[in-house]
This record gives C-alpha cells, structure tokens and sequence, in this order.
C-alpha cells in the first residue's frame, strides 16, 4: 500500500480535526477534538492517541466533528458532562454544568455538618450539585428541586439509584419545603441570574435553556426570592451558598444581608477569580453568630 493510500493515524485524525474546529471558532479545538475521539473510540482522552481505530470510527468521528463545528456543545454531542468528582447525562432541555460552580462545590464540602445532614439544592437542573453533595455525604438527606419537566426528566436519570429526592417546585415560592423549616443544614443553588440583555455566546444562546439562564432584567430575580427562603429552611448555624452573574456580587450580598436572618455574608471567587458565588450562615436564634 502507498504511503498516500494508507489509512490515517488517529493523531492525523485528531489533528485535522483540531484544525477544522480552530477556523470554526471553536474556544478549545484540541481538547474538544481529543474528547470527542475518546467517546468514538471508547477510551479516555489520556489514550486515545494509541487507540487503533475500527472501520467505522473515521466516519462517526467526522460526523461528530461536522456538528461540533456547528457550534452543538461537545457535552451534548458526547450526552455526559464530568462535575467535580461525578458525571452527568446531559442534553438539550437542561442546563449543562460549568466548571466555575465547582468552586461552589468545593465550599459545600468543606463545611462541618452532622452526622446526618439535611441538604437542600435549588434549581438542580441536571441535578449535578446534588448527586456530588450526596456522593461525598451518603448519610444526607439530600433534596433537590427544579420547575423545569425537562431538566427534571435528565435529573431523574442521573439520580436514579441515590438516595437523592427530587421535587418538582418553584424555588421562589414562599412556601418551599415548608415541612423542613429550621431543620436544613446546608442549601446551595445555581439559579437563573444572567441580566436579561446580557449578549451570550453562540453555543449558550442557542442550546442552553433561557429558564435556566436569565434572571429578569438586573439577574436578580430568583436571587432576591430565593434569600429569604433559606433564612426559613436553615437552622441556626446552617450555612447557604448561591451563584450570581460576576456582575452582581455586591447585590447577591445585599439580598441576604437585608434579611436579617444570616451573619458572615461573604462573596466569593471561581477558580478565575471572578466573583462567582456568596456564602451566609444563619443567625443563632440566640442572636449570636454562629459560624459553619
């Protein structure tokens, strides 16, 4: 066989790849056409250069590569995306988890809770907050709660087989989870909070869902609604944590300070070091400040 004729390496491949999805624009053309083989080809990313490729994998992978220069999230092309320490199915319909809130993640865990802790996640979306909060905390009771039928059908898969409870809900409503009232220890949420004229990416615009994404024209809508619902379900010493928009930390900071109901109010940076998400601890009933 000619050295024109024989079949291309899978480094040659993964190399015309990376170049088609450089001129498409793509932000990370080599990992994403690395991860994209991997998934072909069945392997990690790690190995996927030594795999030696079947008769169908030069098409499939093609295929894959065509629509990523299309601007479809690799997540949705591969159906998973990897959040801190699990993985989640994902797809159009549901919000795809980004990497900043894995800053978020890594504050949950480090905070000191019982034995038995009761966890609240809100806007769960793919439900990868709550399955990562349950994997580290297998004695928790772990609530998660969205209002979207879409993102609940994939937290459902994701959440199959964990002790994890879903409840279809709106996060805003001033009667949420009022059976747990005084008795959570630790409540996170990722809610909607981009302004609404915010200009977003192609691959956001188009595929993430607007539910997910926009909170109302300043980003504060769900926010300002969702701090005085974890003054209620917090105990005394429970601590929350909320994302926000990098524009609206000090607003984030305002909405649980002008409750009354938490002291320690901090805002907090991603591994960027954009402002990303703020921390409050609920204020002993005793009027001390209690800190977690």
């Amino acid at each position: 066989m000619s050295v024109a004729n024989r079949p291309a390496t899978m480094r040659q491949m993964i190399d015309a790849a990376t170049d088609e999805l450089a001129a498409a624009g793509v932000a990370s053309p080599r990992t994403d056409a690395e991860l994209l083989a991997a998934h072909v080809a069945g392997t990690d990313r790690g190995r996927v250069v030594f795999a030696d490729p079947d008769a169908d994998f030069g098409d499939r992978y093609r295929q894959l590569i065509a629509r990523r220069a299309e601007r479809i999230p690799l997540q949705h092309l591969t159906g998973t995306a990897a959040f801190g320490p699990v993985t989640v199915h994902v797809g159009p319909g549901v919000f795809v988890p980004r990497p900043e809130t894995e800053s978020l993640l890594e504050w949950a865990l480090t905070r000191p809770l019982p034995d038995r802790p009761v966890i609240v996640d809100l806007c769960t979306g793919s439900g990868a907050l709550a399955l990562a909060l349950s994997t580290a905390r297998p004695n928790a009771t772990v609530l998660a709660v969205d209002d979207s039928d879409d993102a609940l059908a994939y937290a459902r898969r994701n959440l199959a087989g964990t002790p994890v409870e879903l409840v279809r809900a709106d996060v805003t409503d001033n009667g949420l989870l009022g059976e747990w009232d005084g008795a959570v220890d630790l409540l996170v949420a990722n809610p909607p909070y981009i302004p609404a004229a915010t200009e977003l990416e192609h691959e956001v615009a188009q595929h993430d869902p607007a539910h997910a994404l926009f909170g109302g024209d300043d980003g504060m809508a769900v926010i300002d609604r969702i701090a005085p619902v974890a003054g209620r379900l917090l105990r005394p010493g429970g601590c929350c944590a909320v994302e926000h928009d990098d524009t609206t930390a000090d607003r984030t900071v305002e909405a649980f300070t002008r409750t009354g109901a938490f002291v320690d109010v901090t805002a907090r940076c991603d591994l960027a070091g954009r402002p990303r998400f703020v921390t409050a601890v609920r204020r002993s009933d005793r009027g001390g400040e209690d800190r977690a």
